[in-house]
């Protein structure tokens, strides 16, 4: 009988180890990272067929290859060979890589960072709204409202 229970409650997606699983997944930051990921993919994409179609033609008729990963092989014995020109390629891939998230994203992301602390220490708030309540104005306009209709009142309006 409890393992029917059991059972029934995993189809009905009722048990505490699947609720906690769902209360993982809908955390803000699994979901940023799984937008990071794909978005890592695509951007890992876009480099690598930038690196492969551009610069690897450009380095490997330097080096009078058809494809850098072909360029400056050292023959071993027995027949293999060391490929310096696919690790030059993946070098850089990784240059490309890392000057593109540095220059695209941290650089920008830095600037405008910096432009906050200053707008902060200058006392002029990020997001300026074009009428900003505060709770002082709220608490004048309640005070000025209450004095108001006591000034109007003639007399006490209860009796003892």
């Amino acid at each position: 009988m409890a393992l029917t229970k059991t059972v029934s409650q995993v189809i009905r997606l009722e048990h505490p180890v699947i609720n906690g699983f769902k209360e993982f997944i809908m955390r803000g930051n699994v979901i940023d990272l799984a937008v990071a990921v794909v978005i890592g993919t695509a951007f890992t994409a876009l480099v690598t067929s930038i690196v492969k179609n551009v610069f690897n033609p450009l380095i490997a008729s330097v080096f009078q290859a058809d494809s850098l990963a072909k360029a400056l092989p050292v023959m071993l014995p027995g027949g293999d060979k060391i490929l310096f020109g696919a690790v030059i390629g993946a070098l850089i891939n990784f240059l490309l890589i890392a000057a593109v998230v540095y220059f695209v994203i941290v650089l920008p992301l830095n600037k405008l960072k910096e432009a906050q602390d200053r707008r902060r220490a200058t006392g002029v708030p990020s997001a300026v709204v074009a009428d900003p309540t505060t709770e002082l104005d709220l608490l004048t306009e309640i005070r000025d409202l209450l004095a108001k209709n006591s000034a109007t009142d003639q007399g006490p309006r209860h009796t003892a």
